[in-house]
């Protein structure tokens, strides 16, 4: 991988310090791509080439595989709710490191930015307690960016501006699985909650080992996959693995339905796309702020209890150590 630091004009600055939320990708061992839906709460450190996004502790299989592969991309996708009025659509990859335990300092000064973006905390002495770790008691991702490609449109149609080194070529084709690259979870299900919900992008390892995350449209699906429709020539030809993306969200995320999934991509030599999903996830959050509130507290605490029982931190910080992707400097945020 390049190791140069790019910057990036007004226009994609604004995309990056506006958005509600971006897709998150990172790579697998086996060459796929991981794509999730993230809150980068306007991480925007332009003056040092820097964006990222917070998640927990009791995630430490999305921290290990970050730890162990740093390259990773944030597509920013989505204008809803936010701050950003930009039709761009825009892709950052870089190297990550992680903050495992960062200061009391830099959770203090991410306060404003999360309340800009999820409304004022909710405050009292039953609400403090619930919702203490989930406040306080979060992990960093930093992404150094190496390469900024905007479209000029959400769909990604026509030529990106690229900012950093050049795009490079197609991929090569992956080798298939052992167990096949056919379906492997219910196709009308699956079919279905996708076209549900208006945000979808798919995810795959590019030929610089970075992942490439697309906005990709839903086109009808069979027993032999979900039929993909995505800007011409974005797709790679051949067959690959790749993470799909599809999710809602409302006003300060209150609300928000999101379904993941890992599988097979095969692409034809005349761009149509096929898409074989091998595992799916499904997350719903309630539309009511303090209910919500209370479940992500909740969750926060077992997953915190979790990891401490399971000595998640000391053993992730170990492996940052020895992978060099770690940081403890408190650092702030735009």
């Amino acid at each position: 991988m390049f190791s140069e630091q790019v910057g990036w004009p007004d226009e994609v600055d604004e995309v990056f310090s506006g958005d509600l939320t971006a897709a998150a990708a990172y790579v697998t061992p086996a060459g796929g791509a991981v794509v999730t839906s993230v809150c980068p709460l306007g991480i925007d450190q332009r003056e040092t080439r820097e964006v990222g996004f917070t998640t927990s502790l009791g995630f430490p299989r999305k921290l290990e595989r970050i730890i162990a592969d740093p390259g990773v991309a944030l597509a920013y996708h989505a204008r809803d709710h936010g701050f950003s009025a930009s039709p761009l659509f825009v892709l950052a990859q870089g190297s990550a490191a992680v903050d495992i335990r960062p200061s009391r300092e830099r959770i203090a000064a991410i306060v404003p930015q999360a309340t800009r973006f999820a409304g004022e905390p909710v405050r009292g002495p039953v609400w403090d307690r619930l919702l203490r770790e989930y406040y306080y008691e979060r992990v960093f991702v930093d992404i150094t960016v190496r390469r900024v490609a905007a479209w000029p449109n959400l769909s990604a149609s026509g030529e990106p501006q690229i900012y950093g080194p050049a795009w490079p070529g197609p991929p090569s084709e992956q080798t298939p699985p052992r167990n096949g690259t056919g379906p492997r979870v219910d196709m009308d299900r699956a079919a279905g909650r996708i076209g549900m919900l208006p945000h979808r992008v798919l995810a795959y390892r590019g030929a610089d080992g970075f992942p490439v995350v697309l906005p990709i449209q839903l086109a009808g699906h069979d027993a032999a996959g979900l039929r993909l429709v995505a800007a011409q020539g974005l797709l790679p030809p051949g067959g690959r693995r790749a993470g799909l993306l599809a999710h809602a969200y409302h006003p300060q995320l209150v609300g928000i339905v999101t379904r993941t999934f890992t599988g097979w991509l095969q692409v034809a030599d005349d761009g149509t796309a096929l898409y074989a999903p091998h595992t799916a996830r499904g997350f719903v959050a309630p539309p009511r702020k303090k209910l919500l509130l209370a479940v992500n507290g909740l969750s926060a605490k077992y997953g915190l209890w979790h990891a401490r029982r399971q000595g998640t931190a000391d053993r992730l910080q170990k492996l940052a150590a020895q992978r060099g992707s770690t940081r403890n400097e408190g650092n702030t945020s735009k």
